[in-house]
């Protein structure tokens, strides 16, 4: 939050596989801002987030959590392990937008209940209302657009009070608007641009994520302060796939006897499709 409303940029780094706080140290020192947990696609739960939100702390970044779309119990547990912002998938209408306020801020801006001995209330030490006022104010709440609907009501969305940030889902947007995984396709440039002027109109941020850093800059130049930069589930696929291409190189001497038929041609693995 200090650095959207200083104007900087927010670099984003995606753990979705690798949950051992070690990883998260590892990103935080590497210079990434905030750390985006997904518990919306994976296998993982909410237990996750108690010590992925201790390592953030000690690396001083913030913690976001895409949580599952299930109702009041998803948000409260995210923010009482330490979340420090959340992420709630497919938000479709302001209707959607003001019931998530009223689970995720404090009164008088929503509803959400008191414990006080979570990790954002340092288990009980912080005094309760500035504790409470702290909650309201610096705990970021992000409410993705991965709809054609969603962009067709765009401007009353923006306008829902009591949270900060649009995050364009390039993926499911594409196939919303039924041009899959066409990033550059323009009916998504339209789509940031609105969501950018909605944005601009209701005093909200924005944010999605990219691929590579021209993509990243291309966004940004449209109006997005935040963006993903890397994630833990690429930097794994990619690494082991450069490294493999490395060693595909070592082979066995001309005259050594035995199969020489790779893996592949072996048929030791095939895939269903």
């Amino acid at each position: 939050m200090k650095l959207l409303r200083s104007g900087q940029l927010v670099r984003i780094g995606g753990v979705s596989r690798v949950t051992d706080p070690w990883l998260v140290e590892v990103i935080g020192a590497i210079g990434y801002d905030v750390v985006w947990l997904d518990l919306e696609h994976r296998d993982f739960g909410i237990e996750v987030v108690d010590g992925i939100s201790r390592a953030c702390r000690l690396a001083g970044i913030d913690l976001m959590v895409r949580v599952e779309k299930s109702g009041y119990h998803s948000p409260m547990q995210a923010l009482e392990f330490g979340a420090n912002g959340l992420m709630i998938p497919h938000i479709r209408s302001a209707e959607e937008a003001a019931q998530w306020v009223e689970w995720c801020r404090f009164p008088p801006v929503g509803k959400r209940g008191l414990d006080g001995a979570g990790a954002d209330s340092h288990y009980g030490l912080d005094p309760i209302l500035p504790y409470l006022e702290h909650a309201n104010r610096e705990t970021f709440l992000a409410f993705q657009i991965e709809d054609k609907e969603a962009v067709d009501q765009i401007d009353a969305i923006a306008a829902v009070p009591g949270y900060d940030m649009l995050f364009v889902g390039p993926g499911d947007l594409s196939l919303s608007y039924g041009v899959p995984m066409q990033f550059d396709h323009p009916l998504l440039e339209q789509a940031m641009v609105k969501v950018n002027e909605a944005c601009e109109r209701h005093g909200k941020w924005w944010a999605t994520t990219s691929g590579s850093a021209a993509a990243a800059q291309h966004v940004v130049d449209l109006g997005a302060r935040m963006f993903t930069a890397g994630g833990d589930h690429g930097a794994l696929i990619n690494g082991f796939r450069q490294s493999f291409e490395s060693f595909r190189e070592v082979a066995l001497p001309d005259a050594a006897p035995g199969c020489t038929a790779t893996a592949a041609e072996a048929g030791s693995f095939v895939r269903p499709y």
